[in-house]
């Protein structure tokens, strides 16, 4: 047979032709490439989705487009430049269960978005909407690539890629995963999902270097942008880890936790009777409780270094996905700040919006108080949560650990102790409208005002002591202010019981990027 001649290219059969071209998309094809990016720690977009999903499971679409830049380039150098317009997408099994993933491939100019590119994400984010597919986005990448002059552009702002991965938030679990630079468009996909993975190395920002400095904003090395240090501390990046692999790993776990599992191990109990320090004023740990209350190995904190003074948390128990907030007493007391408040109130969204219930962990002094608190608008920001929780429709069980004080226990547990399917109590916590001394304080003003300096203040040690009797959970549940006092040891098993009695309804609302 002789060959053919097709699109100015010689080629030998139709069959031969397409796996020359199928080859030329592969990481084999660009062995220098690959070892630079080896050389720097990082992995290839093929890598990570091979990593990512089950074997043999990836169904990939637009395998064989190229970069739109015909009139600049001939296509045979287009298709040894621009394999898949660098973009790697299809549909693949993670466990066993349907996943879609898409990655920008930072091997073809710089991870940018080709035109080509974005009517593949289109394509593929059309069936994520039919399939409900949950979704997982490799970002890394320099934003609109401005050189694919095969389309009469003028804005570009007619792209509808934005607009198709926003609108599935509430849809389907959006995971966005970040390494090296990130800038653009691309960080505007990471930003936009709804749990943000990053590793270390990773910088992201709404513009570029180039970017900055044609506007005239000065000149900036790409890690000075938006390094993950300051991601991570200021709520944008929602998991940081040291590299892809670890990336991927999480990815995986959270997606296991989502499709919920009938494989589990419970943690020892008993300890949970020692977790809390002797003096009630001490600052502890919540993690390892949280821990302890979940499947073995399956939390996975969220926003960790944003707002510490309240953690939130991913986990399963009895295998089935469970989120946690709770007051962590190590930070401000465990005091409801204004972060705290946006922290708990986007988790509560997301948990609610993908039928995830919700474990509540309450040992606060209330709502941050006083002119400093006043100015972060914290009355605001605090009030996130409570709009939060009184709009979902998953199931919260409310657990009192220690102290259970003002406006900012009633956040925790949706608005009141009667929000939750169940409240309850560890022994010897204590709950009341305001802190045991200020109440003091403020009640018995007068006649404290009457006693000399020395004298009012073992008063108010008296009277405080006398009150914490009063405000035991023992006496909250005897007038039946909540449902019950148990013991520590047997939380993990209440929460069992009452998840498997109380629907858990996706509500499939978005999900707030904040």
């Amino acid at each position: 047979m002789s060959p053919r001649q097709h699109n100015g290219l010689m080629a030998d059969d139709p069959l031969t032709e397409l796996t020359r071209r199928r080859a030329l998309a592969e990481d084999a094809a660009r062995p220098e490439k690959v070892a630079r990016r080896h050389a720097r720690g990082a992995r290839t977009a093929r890598e990570n989705i091979a990593d990512l999903l089950d074997d043999a499971t990836f169904v990939e679409y637009g395998r064989l487009a190229s970069a739109a830049q015909e009139r600049r380039l001939g296509i045979d150098e287009l298709l040894q430049t621009s394999p898949a317009d660098g973009l790697v997408g299809g549909i693949g099994q993670v466990a066993g269960r349907s996943v879609a993933v898409l990655s920008y491939d930072y091997l073809v100019m710089a991870g940018t978005q080709g035109i080509r590119g974005h009517h593949k994400s289109d394509r593929l984010l059309g069936l994520v909407e039919r399939l409900r597919t949950p979704t997982v986005f490799f970002a890394e990448g320099g934003g609109g690539r401005p050189s694919d002059t095969d389309y009469p552009v003028v804005s570009a702002l007619d792209v509808r890629t934005f607009t198709l991965w926003a609108g599935l938030s509430g849809v389907v679990p959006r995971i966005a995963i970040v390494a090296g630079r990130c800038f653009a468009g691309n960080a505007v996909i990471a930003a936009s999902s709804d749990i943000l993975i990053a590793t270390r190395d990773a910088t992201l920002g709404v513009a570029g270097p180039a970017m900055i400095a044609g506007a005239g904003l000065g000149d900036y090395p790409p890690e000075d942008i938006g390094p993950s240090s300051m991601m991570a501390s200021n709520g944008v990046i929602d998991v940081l880890v040291d590299d892809e692999a670890e990336a991927v790993a999480v990815a995986r776990k959270l997606l296991g936790l989502l499709a919920g599992s009938p494989r589990w191990e419970a943690p020892d109990q008993a300890v949970l009777r020692t977790a809390l320090p002797e003096r009630e004023r001490t600052p502890y740990d919540v993690r390892p409780i949280i821990e302890t209350l979940a499947d073995v190995d399956s939390v996975v904190f969220l926003r960790s270094g944003f707002a510490p003074e309240l953690v939130t948390a991913l986990a399963a128990i009895e295998g089935q996905a469970v989120g946690f907030i709770a007051n962590q007493t190590m930070h401000m007391a465990g005091s409801i700040t204004a972060d705290a408040g946006d922290k708990a109130a986007r988790f509560v969204q997301f948990c609610d919006a993908f039928g995830i219930p919700l474990v509540s962990l309450v040992d606060t002094g209330g709502i941050m108080a006083g002119p400093d608190a006043e100015r972060t608008g914290i009355l605001r920001h605090a009030s996130r949560l409570l709009v939060a929780t009184a709009r979902m429709t998953v199931p919260m069980v409310g657990v009192v650990l220690r102290r259970g004080y003002g406006l900012g226990a009633q956040a925790m547990l949706g608005g009141s102790t009667r929000e939750p399917a169940m409240t309850v109590a560890w022994p010897g916590a204590h709950m009341g409208p305001m802190g045991l001394e200020g109440a003091v304080r403020l009640a018995m003003g007068k006649e404290l005002d009457a006693l000399p300096p020395a004298e009012r203040e073992q008063r108010v040690r008296d009277l405080t002591a006398a009150y914490r009797t009063h405000v035991d959970a023992l006496n909250v549940a005897r007038v039946f202010e909540i449902d019950d006092v148990i013991d520590p040891a047997s939380t993990r098993a209440t929460i069992a019981s009452v998840l498997s009695w109380v629907p858990s309804v996706p509500s499939g609302r978005p999900v707030d990027t904040w």
